[in-house]
Formats: C-alpha cells, structure tokens, sequence
C-alpha cells in the first residue's frame, strides 16, 4: 500500500470514528430521557396527557362553576398535603391561596405520603361542593390537625374539588 492509500485509509477511519462517537452520544440521550420517563409514575388509571389546562383557568373555571357540575380536565399542580391516615386524599394548590381538594376514584389508588410540595398531573373530574362540618372535622383530624383547630370547624364550606382517575407524578 502507498502513502497516499494509507493516507485516505486513516482519512476514512477517523472520519467513522467520529460518525462512531456521534451515534453513541446520540442513542446514550435516547436511552437516558426514557430512563428519566421511566421514572415518572402512575396512581390509579394511566393516561396521556392531552390538553393540560393551566392552574389560571382551572381556577376561573372553579370560580363560575355551580355547585353540582363538573368538568373533564388535566392540569398540572403542586401537593400541599396528603391525608397521614392511608394516602386517601389529597390537598393541591391552586392560584391565589386558594386550594382543591382531591379524592381518588372508587378510592381505588392511594397516594404515598411523601410527595408533598411535588408537582403533580391530574387527570379526572373538577366540581365545586358545599363540605359540610362533619367532613371538615374529619379531612382536618386525617391531616394531623390539632383538637382545637378542629373545634374552630363549624360553617359549612364552598370547596373546589377534584375526583382524580389517575395521577401523574413526573421526577
């Protein structure tokens, strides 16, 4: 082989080393993000994420809905309590201060007690209620909450609500 051969051989190897290297950064950010997609997980009913609804218009949605109706929606929040006694409901922050209160399908799935302050997608129903003192006590007494913050209870209460079939929580 001559100079010039050799020449255009190693022309050709460094090039398909680089071609080489390229790839296998290419396939290793493919097989990591499905690592990282791997790690979100499933309560209740799985789903995909069609049209995610911002906290600004769940809220206003809440604010004129009548008590009685619902609503089919996603949107993507952030848990401010979780129920201590079995994971059975949960507390999610809305804009404003305000907050909604979600229960889980036929209580079919329960949430784990440490995902408080994690964001979290919502798949289900959204309706506003009227909870009544006897259901405040009981959430209040669930969440840890002491005797006389419970015995401060005594109006029934407007509440925005949220029957989940399934939950989201991406990492």
């Amino acid at each position: 082989m001559s100079f010039a051969g050799i020449s255009t051989f190693l022309g050709f190897m460094k090039g398909f080393n680089i071609l080489l290297v390229f790839l296998f950064g290419f396939f290793t950010c493919l097989a990591q993000q499905e690592v990282d997609n791997s790690l979100s997980k499933f309560y209740g009913d799985e789903f995909k994420i069609t049209e995610l609804s911002s906290k600004d218009d769940v809220m206003k949605q809440f604010a004129s809905m009548p008590v009685a109706d619902s609503l089919n929606l996603q949107f993507k929040t952030k848990v401010k309590e979780v129920c201590k006694v079995k994971g059975c409901w949960m507390i999610v922050e809305l804009p404003e201060g305000e907050q909604a209160m979600v229960r889980f399908k036929d209580y079919g799935f329960f949430m784990p007690a440490d995902i408080l302050e994690k964001e979290v997608v919502l798949n289900g129903l959204a309706f506003v209620e009227e909870m009544s003192v006897g259901d405040q006590q009981h959430y209040a007494k669930d969440g840890g909450k002491t005797e006389e913050e419970i015995a401060k209870i005594t109006t029934p209460k407007r509440t925005y609500s949220f029957e989940a079939s399934g939950v989201l929580v991406p990492n």
